[in-house]
Protein backbone atom coordinates (compact mmCIF):
# COMPACT_ATOMS: atom_id res chain seq x y z
CA UNK A 1 0.00 0.00 0.00
CA UNK A 2 1.52 3.28 -1.05
CA UNK A 3 1.89 5.98 1.49
CA UNK A 4 -0.11 9.16 0.69
CA UNK A 5 0.07 12.36 2.54
CA UNK A 6 -3.14 13.71 3.94
CA UNK A 7 -4.44 16.77 2.08
CA UNK A 8 -3.03 19.91 3.55
CA UNK A 9 -5.64 22.31 4.75
CA UNK A 10 -4.40 25.80 5.35
CA UNK A 11 -4.89 27.17 8.76
CA UNK A 12 -7.04 30.30 8.81
CA UNK A 13 -9.19 31.84 6.09
CA UNK A 14 -8.40 31.41 2.41
CA UNK A 15 -7.37 34.26 0.18
CA UNK A 16 -10.64 34.16 -1.79
CA UNK A 17 -12.77 34.37 1.30
CA UNK A 18 -10.73 37.34 2.56
CA UNK A 19 -11.13 39.18 -0.73
CA UNK A 20 -14.85 38.42 -0.81
CA UNK A 21 -15.24 39.61 2.77
CA UNK A 22 -13.34 42.82 2.06
CA UNK A 23 -15.39 43.52 -1.06
CA UNK A 24 -18.62 42.82 0.83
CA UNK A 25 -17.61 45.15 3.64
CA UNK A 26 -16.70 47.85 1.14
CA UNK A 27 -20.09 47.54 -0.56
CA UNK A 28 -21.91 47.68 2.76
CA UNK A 29 -20.01 50.77 3.83
CA UNK A 30 -20.69 52.44 0.50
CA UNK A 31 -24.40 51.65 0.70
CA UNK A 32 -24.94 52.81 4.23
CA UNK A 33 -26.87 56.00 4.73
CA UNK A 34 -24.84 58.99 5.77
CA UNK A 35 -25.33 60.18 9.29
CA UNK A 36 -27.35 63.36 9.62
CA UNK A 37 -25.08 66.33 9.80
CA UNK A 38 -25.40 68.83 12.56
CA UNK A 39 -23.02 71.14 10.76
CA UNK A 40 -24.84 74.27 9.63
CA UNK A 41 -22.14 75.52 7.27
CA UNK A 42 -23.04 75.84 3.62
CA UNK A 43 -21.33 73.36 1.34
CA UNK A 44 -19.17 74.74 -1.39
CA UNK A 45 -20.53 74.22 -4.89
CA UNK A 46 -19.27 71.24 -6.83
CA UNK A 47 -17.07 71.58 -9.90
CA UNK A 48 -20.12 70.90 -12.07
CA UNK A 49 -22.10 73.65 -10.33
CA UNK A 50 -19.24 76.10 -10.81
CA UNK A 51 -18.92 75.14 -14.48
CA UNK A 52 -22.67 75.56 -14.99
CA UNK A 53 -22.63 78.99 -13.31
CA UNK A 54 -19.62 80.07 -15.37
CA UNK A 55 -21.33 78.92 -18.58
CA UNK A 56 -24.47 80.88 -17.64
CA UNK A 57 -22.41 84.02 -16.94
CA UNK A 58 -20.51 83.62 -20.22
CA UNK A 59 -23.76 83.29 -22.17
CA UNK A 60 -25.27 86.29 -20.40
CA UNK A 61 -22.18 88.35 -21.21
CA UNK A 62 -22.36 87.27 -24.84
CA UNK A 63 -26.06 88.18 -24.98
CA UNK A 64 -25.20 91.62 -23.62
CA UNK A 65 -22.55 91.94 -26.30
CA UNK A 66 -25.14 91.12 -28.97
CA UNK A 67 -27.46 93.73 -27.44
CA UNK A 68 -24.70 96.35 -27.61
CA UNK A 69 -24.08 95.64 -31.29
CA UNK A 70 -27.82 95.76 -32.03
CA UNK A 71 -28.04 99.11 -30.23
CA UNK A 72 -25.01 100.55 -32.02
CA UNK A 73 -25.96 99.17 -35.46
CA UNK A 74 -29.77 99.00 -35.82
CA UNK A 75 -29.60 97.75 -39.44
CA UNK A 76 -28.07 94.50 -38.10
CA UNK A 77 -30.96 93.91 -35.68
CA UNK A 78 -32.95 91.61 -37.96
CA UNK A 79 -29.89 89.43 -38.47
CA UNK A 80 -28.65 89.42 -34.87
CA UNK A 81 -31.84 89.18 -32.80
CA UNK A 82 -32.43 85.46 -33.56
CA UNK A 83 -28.82 84.64 -32.65
CA UNK A 84 -29.06 86.70 -29.46
CA UNK A 85 -32.32 84.94 -28.55
CA UNK A 86 -30.51 81.60 -28.84
CA UNK A 87 -27.70 82.84 -26.62
CA UNK A 88 -30.28 83.95 -24.02
CA UNK A 89 -31.82 80.46 -24.15
CA UNK A 90 -28.36 78.98 -23.62
CA UNK A 91 -27.88 81.11 -20.51
CA UNK A 92 -31.27 79.97 -19.22
CA UNK A 93 -30.40 76.31 -19.93
CA UNK A 94 -27.32 76.73 -17.73
CA UNK A 95 -29.46 78.22 -14.97
CA UNK A 96 -28.91 81.88 -15.76
CA UNK A 97 -31.47 84.60 -15.20
CA UNK A 98 -34.60 84.90 -17.29
CA UNK A 99 -33.49 88.32 -18.49
CA UNK A 100 -30.03 87.16 -19.52
CA UNK A 101 -28.01 89.84 -21.20
CA UNK A 102 -30.77 92.42 -21.18
CA UNK A 103 -29.74 96.02 -21.09
CA UNK A 104 -31.84 98.91 -19.98
CA UNK A 105 -33.24 100.82 -22.89
CA UNK A 106 -30.96 103.69 -23.71
CA UNK A 107 -32.24 107.10 -24.54
CA UNK A 108 -30.18 109.14 -26.91
CA UNK A 109 -27.08 108.00 -28.71
CA UNK A 110 -25.22 104.78 -27.87
CA UNK A 111 -22.18 106.79 -26.79
CA UNK A 112 -24.26 108.69 -24.22
CA UNK A 113 -25.54 105.47 -22.69
CA UNK A 114 -22.04 103.98 -22.71
CA UNK A 115 -20.64 106.88 -20.71
CA UNK A 116 -23.50 106.70 -18.18
CA UNK A 117 -23.06 102.98 -17.56
CA UNK A 118 -19.76 101.05 -17.29
CA UNK A 119 -19.51 98.39 -19.95
CA UNK A 120 -18.51 94.80 -19.06
CA UNK A 121 -17.36 94.22 -22.66
CA UNK A 122 -15.28 96.14 -25.18
CA UNK A 123 -16.80 99.01 -27.05
CA UNK A 124 -18.65 98.21 -30.24
CA UNK A 125 -16.66 98.93 -33.41
CA UNK A 126 -17.98 101.72 -35.61
CA UNK A 127 -18.09 99.57 -38.75
CA UNK A 128 -20.79 96.89 -39.01
CA UNK A 129 -18.36 94.43 -40.57
CA UNK A 130 -15.95 94.83 -37.65
CA UNK A 131 -18.77 94.49 -35.11
CA UNK A 132 -19.85 91.22 -36.74
CA UNK A 133 -16.25 89.99 -36.77
CA UNK A 134 -15.92 90.77 -33.04
CA UNK A 135 -19.13 88.85 -32.28
CA UNK A 136 -17.91 85.92 -34.37
CA UNK A 137 -14.60 85.91 -32.48
CA UNK A 138 -16.41 85.99 -29.14
CA UNK A 139 -18.65 83.08 -30.24
CA UNK A 140 -15.65 81.06 -31.45
CA UNK A 141 -13.64 81.71 -28.29
CA UNK A 142 -16.53 80.72 -26.05
CA UNK A 143 -17.22 77.58 -28.12
CA UNK A 144 -13.56 76.59 -27.76
CA UNK A 145 -13.63 77.16 -23.98
CA UNK A 146 -16.75 75.04 -23.65
CA UNK A 147 -15.28 72.28 -25.78
CA UNK A 148 -12.21 72.15 -23.51
CA UNK A 149 -14.45 72.09 -20.42
CA UNK A 150 -16.18 68.91 -21.65
CA UNK A 151 -13.47 66.76 -20.09
CA UNK A 152 -14.00 68.17 -16.61
CA UNK A 153 -17.77 67.98 -16.18
CA UNK A 154 -20.20 65.06 -15.68
CA UNK A 155 -22.32 63.56 -18.46
CA UNK A 156 -25.49 65.64 -18.66
CA UNK A 157 -23.65 68.96 -18.30
CA UNK A 158 -21.06 67.78 -20.84
CA UNK A 159 -23.81 67.07 -23.36
CA UNK A 160 -25.31 70.51 -22.78
CA UNK A 161 -21.90 72.18 -23.12
CA UNK A 162 -21.22 70.25 -26.33
CA UNK A 163 -24.56 71.27 -27.79
CA UNK A 164 -24.11 74.92 -26.89
CA UNK A 165 -20.51 74.90 -28.16
CA UNK A 166 -21.74 73.53 -31.49
CA UNK A 167 -24.40 76.24 -31.64
CA UNK A 168 -21.75 78.86 -30.90
CA UNK A 169 -19.58 77.56 -33.74
CA UNK A 170 -22.60 77.75 -36.04
CA UNK A 171 -23.27 81.32 -34.89
CA UNK A 172 -19.66 82.25 -35.66
CA UNK A 173 -20.09 80.79 -39.14
CA UNK A 174 -23.32 82.68 -39.71
CA UNK A 175 -21.74 85.92 -38.54
CA UNK A 176 -18.77 85.64 -40.91
CA UNK A 177 -19.01 83.11 -43.69
CA UNK A 178 -22.78 83.07 -43.88
CA UNK A 179 -22.84 86.75 -44.87
CA UNK A 180 -20.89 86.23 -48.10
Amino acid sequence: MPFTLPPRTPSGPRRRSLLASAAGAFVLVGCSAPEPSTDTTVRSPSAADRARARAARDSESLAARYAAVITAHPPLAARLKPLRAEVVRHAQAFGGSRTAGSRPSASGSPSASASAQPSPYPTVPAQEKDALADLATAERTLADQRTKALLTVPGELARLLASVAAAGAAHAFLLTEGAK
